[in-house]
């Protein structure tokens, strides 16, 4: 038997740096790792079979359980393929809307992923900052949907309603006093558009802080620069995307290349790294958020400015107005059809993609004209990066693995969907 002093290690599955259910299979000679096998599966919940069960607009609601960070933008894949079948155009308010949800959902995918890589090697501060923001952002999830996480916000022909006039506040208690609770509310009492304007002015200073923490970090830098450097070759070879392939230096961005919604009428940079190493890919993503947050500025200025319709009026795709389905039997006919039986898309097949905040996350349909998906698949970018985690990690100490974990910025939702 040859002799051999290499460990073989589980990292995981239940590791919380692993972001999800992931299990490692490290060989390690020492501290240093030789060969990483990671296995997936262990979150599987057959989404793209159960959704080949429901009818088309039962499925929505999945979309948000599959990257569970970045609710609204997978929840916008699966809705844009369903509307190009159908050769339905929403109405221009509620692009603007999805557009703006769209990147409020980019800044709070990318500041769970700071504070969790933070919490990783060992930032616990930055923890606590990154969710004071985020909060926030919730509280806009819950105005327009009643719900902080699982939104079902969008559907096909528009959004589910239009923005809330007023913003839920905080009420006394015997915790919380009037006087403190009067100071809590000071940007609630506008609408939701002036909420979201208030965050926007103020987030900007909030990602100074952030910066002020980490960026010039002795200790952050010696943990993140020249960890897990992919090439930008190698990156495109990979499938990499997002701020991944950014990150590597390679200027792709469905936002700017196949522009979706109304993108092409907003103004807005596309960050790109330069030696594609995890610091690289940090200030990639930070740099994003602060070009969300002047997309999400440049929404509101137009949303203000501009009423109308939020959701086509067919009462075969979106439901009839509830006053009118309380007095109408056609309405009730219309509304209990659609929510039972669906309705029938034209045959034909439609691979549609946005730019999620960890990359491209694209749906791809097969219709054979009944009210369901003859065949549904979803390509999540978090697979192509974690299929990558071998050769980023090969040669470095067991510590890195933590680092390259984090800059990957998975979630096993859509990973094992």
């Amino acid at each position: 038997m040859a002799d051999s002093d290499n460990l073989t290690l589980n990292f995981g599955p239940q590791h919380p740096a692993a972001h999800g259910v992931l299990r490692l299979i490290m060989e390690m000679d020492g501290e240093v790792v030789h060969r990483i096998d990671p296995h997936v599966g262990l979150l599987h919940r057959g989404t793209e079979k159960l959704a080949e069960t429901k009818p088309y607009n039962h499925s929505i609601g999945y979309m948000d359980r599959l990257d569970y960070i970045s609710m609204m933008c997978c929840e916008h894949a699966y809705v844009l393929a369903i509307e190009k079948l159908l050769d339905v155009q929403p109405p221009i308010r509620a692009q603007y809307i999805r557009v703006m949800f769209d990147e409020i959902t980019r800044i709070l995918n990318h500041l769970l992923w700071l504070g969790c890589h933070g919490l990783d090697i060992g930032a616990m501060a930055l923890f606590l900052y990154c969710f004071r923001e985020r909060e926030d952002l919730m509280d806009c999830y819950e105005a327009v949907s009643g719900s902080r996480m699982h939104a079902t916000y969008y559907r096909p022909g528009g959004v589910y309603r239009d923005l809330p006039e007023e913003m839920p506040k905080y009420k006394a208690n015997r915790f919380i006093s009037k006087s403190k609770v009067k100071k809590l509310n000071y940007n609630r009492e506008g609408t939701l558009l002036d909420f979201i304007a208030d965050f926007t002015e103020r987030f900007p200073s909030k990602v100074d802080e952030y910066e002020a923490l980490l960026t010039d970090n002795r200790i952050w830098k010696q943990r993140t620069v020249n960890i897990g450097v992919v090439e930008p070759e190698r990156a495109i070879e990979l499938g990499f995307t997002g701020p991944m392939l950014r990150g590597s230096g390679v200027e792709w961005d469905l936002r700017r290349k196949e522009p979706y919604e109304v993108y092409d009428l907003l103004d807005f940079k596309i960050p790109i790294g330069l030696n594609g190493d995890c610091y690289d890919r940090y200030l990639v993503r930070v740099e994003e958020m602060r070009q969300s947050n002047l997309i999400i500025q440049q929404c509101v200025a137009w949303l203000n400015k501009n009423p109308g319709p939020v959701i086509i009026e067919d009462n075969k795709l979106t439901p009839p107005k509830r006053a009118l389905m309380k007095h109408d039997m056609e309405s009730l006919i219309y509304h209990f059809k659609l929510f039972s039986e669906g309705y029938s898309v034209p045959e034909g097949e439609i691979y549609c993609p946005v730019e999620s905040p960890k990359g491209e996350f694209g749906v791809y349909i097969v219709s054979d004209g009944a009210n369901k998906p003859y065949r549904l698949k979803v390509r999540a970018p978090s697979f192509a990066h974690l299929a990558a985690i071998n050769e980023m990690v090969k040669g470095h100490m067991l510590a890195d693995v933590v680092s390259v974990l984090g800059t990957l910025d998975l979630v096993f939702g859509e990973l094992d969907r």
